[in-house]
């Protein structure tokens, strides 16, 4: 790369009229017009005042004189600002033999001409001129950078760096041009090259000759100095020396030398990790994960308008409409901008549809326009090839061959098709009868799924190689009862939905209700039959609009189901739609996701799907059933032998296109459209004695969100009031809300698992996101991720009837706050009336009345909110009363795992926790018995200072309250009410008094779970990477007596901080006194190491501050600011190796994002990582409606957003260890015969097996961290994001080595012994 040069002003000066013009009293080599005529606007952005450039703006009235001395002032300006830019970028070469610095000597003469050379050189340095402005960032007239990564430059920043720079290295330069010119005299034009490195030429430019000579390398260290020197030197030829002191230039020399000796220093560093990482290359055990996230990225607008062009066409085939589907491919194909858009896939779509048909010469059509598009057919071409060939039963054997002939030249077997294809309906037994046409007695060899050549993580390949001591639990069920509930969930959803009985008390049907719901459901007869014209109405315009060009229209997907399904749908959506309203964006996603998963089930029963599912799942529940045979393999492993060894007929896996996230937007948005135009209502329905006439039932109308203006639909006053008087017992939901009525299909791959029908993805993203998929489907081998999911979702689970029966009563006795179950509306404070006109009211007063109305209706909607939550949780358990179900789990993009029912789940409040029970029991065995009494305690939360034995003890003293709370939950003493999870409290104290009653406790048959939870997990995480003794022992990895409080320990040391301000005076601190407590900074605590920002800390305290009643309120903003503040230094005194850590993590996010990367990492059990976090891009989707303006924060074509990035990378990288924890652990379990289940860092089991558990924990804590974790993610980072600069962008080399080498610098590690956490009572407990 060359550097910018300084040249000679072609001419147009000289030095005596830069003198008469110019006050400044320098003597200047003349310069270029090239650099003049690109850099004079921007110099003249950067230098001028707001002044000048008023001036500038009415130039014209200037004279001629004054224009000249301005213009000269401006060229001297460009002066300074071009020795300043050379200077950087020198500075930005590290190795000096590559750089071409061209030295220029100033003419002695005043009008001296430039020679033939001269001018040449000039022309071969515009061209270098215009190559650096392709490489390198430089000054537009606005004075900005002109690249549009780069960052924004200050006006007067070259001026200060050149001013800096001067009077720094004075000295220095003219000690260095005293020798130059020195030994120039003397030395022959050999001797010259000595001077400067291999490469670099010094060109001379004088009165009389000129000449390019190019140096030797001689003296490399006094040619760095003359390069040095020259790059700040105003005037080479002019310099005089300077008396300085002698010991200020030893000093800066000695400055000097350590500045080269780091910066040799840090390139051998880098080199050497270069040789590291290429050693390295293809040696990680995560290899398949390590290719550039961007090569993927770089296609993913190709990836998402093929997956809309997909969708499309399989909807159109779907629906029958083969000719929409043909034109539109032709018109596809067609147009070179977007046949570019096509895959192999796409056009394989066409080929299955005639197939079908079996109309061979349009397959034969298809293999052309795959040519003419330059593209190959795959093993799903010839695999419909061979389909058509098998339903023409007349077809020459001679074609069939030739189809083969050319399969194998492209490197394909049969045995491949039958491997690797999706085959739908009769498509595989089609294909084998065209392969027996030629070979008679062909059977396909399928692969068998063995797992002894498979590849596995470190942490489980003994779990998976050694399997000789595992004992995989059964269900307390039989093959037979396992068939008939499979038969009950494939009926449910098969219809999609669920009608269930609210738990609301039904009072006595009154007149009035009976009114109410007569006219309810003639009004919803009504809706059905306008909404079912409305919708063909809409579909034959759309017909008609979108014959006229075949592009991607919404036609195709009206006609996937039959007209009711739609009106169903949308009468639905009318019913649940809450008083206040939903946004138009949320209603029409809801609407068009419903129509999704209708189609996709509607899809699978048409392929066949169903019945070989109820095939393979009765064969699957040989492994469950109490009374088979014991298997020695995991669920995920049986269910793939099982279906390899049913491969004929359909496949069950694949071959699903998900809608974009923008069809199903639009789709929805349609429907919306449709409702809120033609449902309508008579006025009078309620009063007779209004005007009669037709009103909508919806309004559409905009409202704010923060500083956004959002669409709105909001039901009619007179809708809702007939929905509230009605009082209508039943609630109809979607059936993947509720649990599963039999175990979940076992995952075995990315696509497939959980329901039977219902489409679920096995990682949950923000809608439209694709890059986690992508990912994930690269995965050689998720497997042990998998089978914890399976573990998890195959635990049963049932309903403690007692203690819902409680909730509900008082659910319908007006709620209770105080024990977490919200009132009715009845309760919701009454919103004031009042007259804006009324003249009576003041200004002042019409402002406090608008402001109380806004409090109420925001009271009120929060009242609405969680009553109606808690009356579908509620409703939903009371449903599930008499059943045993399962809960299939999915999980996060950073491995987190979730139960897929959003409602009722174990996930879920204290009421909720409450009220499920194992619906395995076990006996409490020796020491159940004392691990209920100590769960009991921890419930509570007033003891956990205490030890396991004084919680015990502490138990054994309260015995009476606990059987009172038992037997009196309402009329008693009520002391279960005070503990910190009341209902999990009250349905403890119930098991331990059926306990202690029973003939014998340790033959009792306890369902209850008992929890074990983290002391801290996330610090826990981080003190275990950085081996930090105090912090470990902080938070209970190492053995204790006595529990150790990490939140009352930061408690205390922000107690002696402000009781050493109060002495100082500092007046929050006085008032603060006794009012800091364990409370107010656990929350904070506990999620600093999550991310929590020291904004977000503050609102976290505020909150617990004013839930004291004796605080001020006037001071709950000072206390809240200065509390964080020293609740952050507390924790950073205590965690020195914790705060490295995350700092390391933060400063590598950000300088990764800043390259232009996302983060990436892999979890120590495989799982990929991407967060997805980039710039925001504002899309609209148009409607006839409104235009929905959406802000997507995932899209990959979008920059990644630095500020997310680094924040959230230390918290999501502690997620992904802690689940990888649980994960292990779950494992282990199951091998063990255990039921265990998590809520992320809190973990449950049986009361035997409590002891069992921790032991696994513990365990399998040390496994995960006695793994190289940092040293292995900053690997991965090294190799992922520290590729070399090319040759044409060296400007990034510095950034490639800042980064290289902090990636590298992994933080050093303490001296605390892993294995003490096995030891530890209070690690989890």
């Amino acid at each position: 790369m060359s550097l910018l040069r300084v040249c000679a002003f072609a001419k147009c000066l000289n030095r005596r009229n830069l003198f008469e013009k110019c006050p400044v009293r320098v003597s200047f080599p003349d310069r270029c017009q090239v650099c003049v005529s690109q850099r004079g606007g921007a110099v003249r952005r950067i230098s001028e005042t707001p002044f000048r450039l008023q001036r500038r703006n009415v130039a014209f009235v200037n004279s001629k004189a004054e224009e000249g001395k301005k213009r000269v002032l401006e060229q001297f300006q460009l002066l300074d600002v071009l020795e300043a830019r050379i200077h950087q970028l020198q500075t930005d070469v590290l190795d000096v033999q590559h750089a071409k610095v061209q030295f220029v000597k100033a003419h002695t003469s005043g009008r001296g001409g430039v020679s033939g050379k001269a001018v040449k050189g000039g022309r071969q340095e515009k061209n270098d001129f215009t190559k650096s402005r392709q490489t390198k960032p430089d000054v537009t007239k606005s004075g900005q950078a002109g690249s549009t990564v780069g960052p924004k430059l200050q006006p007067s920043r070259w001026m200060e760096k050149l001013s800096k720079e001067k009077k720094n290295k004075l000295k220095k330069q003219q000690n260095v041009l005293m020798k130059f010119q020195e030994k120039s005299l003397g030395k022959t034009k050999g001797s010259k090259s000595s001077l400067l490195p291999p490469g670099t030429s010094l060109k001379t430019i004088s009165g009389t000759s000129k000449k390019t000579v190019p140096l030797m390398g001689k003296s490399k260290k006094f040619a760095e100095e003359i390069q040095d020197a020259t790059s700040t030197a105003t005037g080479v030829s002019t310099a005089m020396p300077h008396k300085g002191s002698k010991l200020k230039q030893k000093k800066a020399k000695k400055q000097e030398q350590r500045d080269e000796e780091s910066l040799a220093k840090e390139i051998a560093e880098v080199e050497e990790l270069e040789k590291r990482l290429n050693q390295q290359a293809g040696q990680s055990i995560y290899s398949s994960q390590l290719e550039c996230q961007q090569e993927d990225i770089g296609g993913t607008v190709i990836r998402d308008l093929q997956m809309s062009i997909r969708s499309y066409m399989e909807a159109c085939v779907f629906a029958g409409d083969t000719e929409r589907a043909h034109c539109f491919m032709l018109s596809q194909h067609k147009m070179m901008s977007r046949r570019r858009l096509l895959d192999t896939d796409i056009y394989n779509i066409m080929m299955r549809m005639w197939a079908k048909k079996g109309i061979l010469n349009q397959i034969g059509r298809m293999f052309i326009l795959l040519d003419e598009a330059g593209l190959k057919p795959n093993l799903g071409s010839y695999c419909a090839a061979l389909e058509c060939m098998g339903r023409n039963p007349n077809l020459s054997p001679k074609v069939v061959t030739r189809c083969l002939s050319q399969m194998e030249e492209t490197g394909f077997t049969v045995d491949d098709v039958f491997s690797e294809c999706v085959f739908h309906q009769d498509e595989r037994d089609m294909v084998l009868k065209a392969v027996r046409i030629i070979q008679p007695d062909y059977q396909p060899q399928l692969i068998s799924p063995t797992t002894s050549s498979e590849f596995y993580p470190p942490l489980v390949q003994d779990y998976y190689t050694q399997r000789a001591d595992h004992q995989y639990p059964k269900l307390d069920f039989t093959c037979e009862e396992l068939q008939k509930r499979f038969k009950r969930q494939l009926i449910m959803e098969q219809a999609s939905k669920v009608t269930i009985d609210s738990v609301e008390e039904s009072k006595p049907v009154t007149e009035n209700m009976a009114k109410m719901r007569k006219l309810l459901a003639d009004q919803r007869a009504q809706w059905q039959k306008i909404l079912l014209q409305a919708l063909r109405e809409t579909k034959m315009i759309l017909a008609n609009t979108s014959n006229k060009n075949y592009r991607p229209d919404l036609y195709p997907y009206l006609c996937l189901l039959e007209d009711k399904e739609y009106v169903d749908v949308m009468i639905h959506s009318v019913t649940n739609m809450t008083p206040s309203g939903e946004s138009l964006k949320i209603l029409a996603k809801d609407l068009g996701h419903r129509i999704y998963t209708n189609y996709s089930v509607r899809q699978k029963n048409r392929n066949h799907i169903v019945e070989k599912l109820g095939n393979i799942y009765n064969a699957y529940t040989g492994l469950l059933a109490k009374d088979s045979q014991a298997y020695p393999v995991l669920p995920r492993e049986h269910w793939c032998k099982i279906e390899m060894e049913q491969s004929s007929g359909p496949t069950l896996q694949g071959g699903e296109t998900h809608w974009p996230y923008m069809t199903t937007l639009e789709l929805g948005t349609v429907m919306v459209d449709i409702m809120v135009k033609n449902l309508k209502i008579n006025s009078d329905i309620l009063n007779p004695a209004q005007e009669r006439k037709l009103i909508p039932i919806l309004y559409h109308m905009y409202t704010f969100r923060s500083t956004r203006q959002v669409g709105f639909i909001k039901p009619h006053p007179i809708l809702t009031q007939m929905l509230l008087e009605a009082m209508e017992t039943k609630l109809t939901f979607d059936s993947s809300v509720i649990p599963m009525l039999c175990p979940p299909v076992p995952w075995t791959s990315v696509k497939f698992g959980a329901y039977l029908l219902t489409p679920t993805k096995l990682m949950r993203t923000v809608d439209g996101a694709t890059q986690h998929g992508v990912l994930l489907e690269k995965c050689q081998n998720l497997h042990a991720v998998l089978d914890s999911l399976n573990q998890l979702g195959n635990c049963a689970w049932r309903i403690n009837k007692r203690l819902l029966d409680l909730i509900i009563s008082i659910f319908n006795d007006k709620g209770s706050e105080k024990l977490d179950i919200p009132p009715p509306l009845s309760e919701a404070p009454k919103i004031p009336h009042f007259n804006p006109q009324d003249p009576l009211y003041t200004a002042s007063e019409k402002a406090h009345m608008k402001k109380e109305v806004i409090i109420a209706k925001k009271k009120c909607n929060e009242m609405h909110s969680l009553r109606m939550d808690a009356l579908y949780k509620l409703s939903i358990a009371n449903y599930m009363r008499d059943e045993i179900f399962w809960f299939p789990h999915n999980m996060d993009f950073r491995g987190r795992t979730y139960p897929c029912p959003p409602y009722f789940n174990h996930l879920g409040s204290d009421v909720t926790r409450a009220i499920l029970v194992f619906a395995e029991g076990k006996k409490l065995g020796p020491k159940g018995l004392d691990w209920l009494k100590i769960h009991l305690v921890n419930l509570t939360g007033l003891k956990k200072k205490s030890s396991l034995q004084g919680r015990l003890e502490y138990a054994n003293t309260i015995m009476e309250d606990i059987l009172d709370s038992a037997d009196n939950p309402l009329n008693g003493k009520k002391w279960w009410m005070n503990a910190d999870e009341p209902w999990q409290a009250l349905a403890c104290c119930m098991e331990i008094a059926n306990a202690v009653r029973s003939p014998d406790p340790v033959e009792f048959i306890s369902h209850f779970p008992v929890h074990q939870d983290g002391s801290c997990n996330g610090l826990q995480h981080y003190a275990a990477l950085g081996r930090d003794v105090i912090g470990a022992t902080s938070v209970n990895l190492a053995p204790c007596d006595m529990p150790q409080d990490v939140y009352s320990g930061v408690a205390q040391q922000v107690e002696e901080f402000r009781a050493r301000d109060a002495k100082q005076g500092v007046k929050i601190a006085q008032v603060l006194e006794g009012f800091i407590s364990r409370k107010v900074v656990k929350q904070t605590v506990m999620t600093v190491v999550y991310g929590v920002t020291r904004y977000g800390g503050r609102l976290q305290i505020e909150k617990r501050l004013k839930e004291i009643d004796e605080f001020p309120k006037e001071y709950i903003w000072d206390a809240s600011h200065y509390l964080v503040h020293q609740v952050f230094s507390g924790l950073k005194e205590m965690f020195t190796g914790t705060r490295e850590i995350q700092d390391w993590l933060t400063e590598s996010a950000r300088l990764i994002s800043k390259s232009g990367h996302t983060v990436e990492w892999v979890t120590p059990l495989g799982l990929p990582i991407i967060q997805p976090y980039h710039r925001i891009r504002n899309q609209v989707v148009k409607s006839t409606m409104q235009n929905i303006n959406l802000q997507i924060t995932h899209d990959t074509k979008e920059r990644p957003d630095t500020v997310k990035q680094k924040n959230a990378f230390p918290p999501n990288f502690i997620h992904s260890l802690d689940s990888t924890h649980m994960m292990l652990t779950a494992l282990s379990c199951y091998s063990a015969g255990l039921t265990f289940v998590s809520v992320h860092d809190c973990f449950w089991t049986h009361a035997l097996t409590v002891d069992t558990m921790n032991k696994v924990c513990r365990e399998q804590f040390v496994a995960l961290h006695s793994q190289p974790i940092l040293e292995e993610l900053s690997t991965f980072l090294l190799q992922k994001y520290c590729k070399r600069p090319t040759a044409d962008a060296k400007k990034k080399y510095q950034e490639y080595r800042r980064l290289m080498l902090l990636l590298a610098k992994v933080p050093q590690t303490g001296d605390f012994d892993l294995q003490q956490v096995k030891e530890s009572t209070y690690f989890f407990s």
